[in-house]
């Protein structure tokens, strides 16, 4: 089964809630609409398994926005991928780095922050190589274009 888009979540304001949607669109600068736009981490991604593994350490049953991440991938690895291209529809984004979990997580979970320090629990961030549009449902792989 391919690699999937399974979430998008869009932070309208810094600290604000992570708003779910169907669909976005991606520019040089991120997720249009988003309140983190340019800088070092423009884009968020976490993977659902190793969200799930997280939950299961902690004993706890939060969803994937809990995180606080952008873009929400089921069956993909992202544990050491620092420097490769993910392919999601038609864009492309290349993964800077591990996302380190700030102390929110320790609001959302007890032990949350610790359990997400290893295998890249936190998810990576990224910054679009090719902007364009994404939805929920749209195929995920590794770009093996060299750029």
């Amino acid at each position: 089964m391919p690699a999937t888009l399974i979430g998008i979540f869009i932070k309208r304001a810094h600290t604000g809630p992570m708003d779910s949607t169907s669909s976005a669109t991606l520019d040089e600068k991120g997720i249009v609409g988003n309140a983190d736009r340019g800088g070092f981490r423009p884009v968020t991604i976490l993977s659902k398994e190793r969200w799930d593994d997280v939950m299961k350490d902690v004993g706890a049953s939060l969803g994937p926005q809990a995180r606080r991440a952008n873009l929400v991938l089921s069956g993909i690895d992202l544990e050491n991928s620092r420097g490769k291209t993910l392919r999601i529809g038609p864009c492309r984004l290349r993964i800077g780095g591990e996302t380190r979990p700030c102390a929110l997580m320790e609001e959302a979970a007890p032990g949350l922050q610790k359990a997400m320090q290893s295998a890249w629990g936190g998810g990576v961030y990224a910054t679009v190589v090719d902007a364009g549009p994404i939805a929920v449902g749209d195929e995920v792989l590794w770009d093996v274009r060299q750029d």
